[in-house]
């Protein structure tokens, strides 16, 4: 009798710890409620042990069903606060010239004025993620736009900070026009790397055979740069 006994606690046991283990139970019932029973049959062995005997474990679905939620939500707040943490650390990186991400960005938009007003943090990025010098890269935008007083209307309607050939057209012209100021200004620093950067091509004076046909042209760019990192 007591070996009978104990098998049934044994079982019991087993199905209370399996149920809870369960992310989402499965009860096969018509007209689910959340006071359901499971009828769970011992195995053929534990059946030949004395009277074969069906045992009843009432189980709370809904309880379960809220217990995986609480689990889920948790440990999405986990990842959540490790992401925060993550990012927070990754502020901290020095990134060029001394500085930090925002710093970085802080310190190009204190020049980036007008149309590219703001956009500071984009540029920082890129500069960072591409390995370009993000005074130059900013340099060159203003020398080719006009945006330290107001910018051109190159900027203004086709969304082109660099100056940029290609299609589709801005206006049906030469250069080429972008959907957005955004999408402009990474097709340009996209342009630097491909194009300049990636080949050695790291300075004014060394992108200026390629880049534009004027004599003057990396010396404009090269007072931009001073200009900028003296802010």
């Amino acid at each position: 009798m007591k070996t009978k006994r104990l098998v049934k606690v044994t079982i019991t046991l087993t199905i209370i710890m399996t149920v809870l283990a369960l992310t989402e139970p499965t009860v096969h019932a018509e007209n689910q409620k959340p006071q359901d029973l499971l009828e769970i049959k011992p195995s053929s062995e534990l059946a030949n042990i004395g009277n074969p005997t069906t045992l009843k474990l009432e189980i709370d679905v809904e309880k379960i069903r809220q217990i995986r939620i609480a689990k889920r939500k948790a440990e999405e707040e986990r990842k959540r606060i490790e992401e925060e943490q993550r990012k927070a650390e990754e502020a901290k990186k020095i990134v060029y010239d001394g500085m930090n991400i925002q710093q970085l960005s802080d310190k190009l938009n204190r020049t980036l004025n007008s149309d590219l007003k703001g956009k500071g943090e984009l540029f920082a990025k890129m500069s960072v993620d591409l390995g370009i010098d993000p005074y130059l890269a900013v340099a060159i935008s203003m020398h080719e736009t006009g945006c330290k007083w107001n910018c051109s209307r190159l900027v203004k309607t086709c969304n082109n900070v660099g100056g940029m050939k290609g299609s589709p057209g801005c206006g049906g012209g030469a250069y080429a026009r972008f959907s957005s100021l955004d999408e402009g200004i990474r097709a340009y620093m996209n342009n630097l790397y491909k194009n300049y950067t990636s080949k050695g091509l790291t300075t004014p004076e060394a992108m200026s055979p390629k880049y534009a046909g004027s004599t003057t042209w990396a010396s404009q760019v090269r007072t931009y740069m001073n200009e900028i990192k003296a802010k």
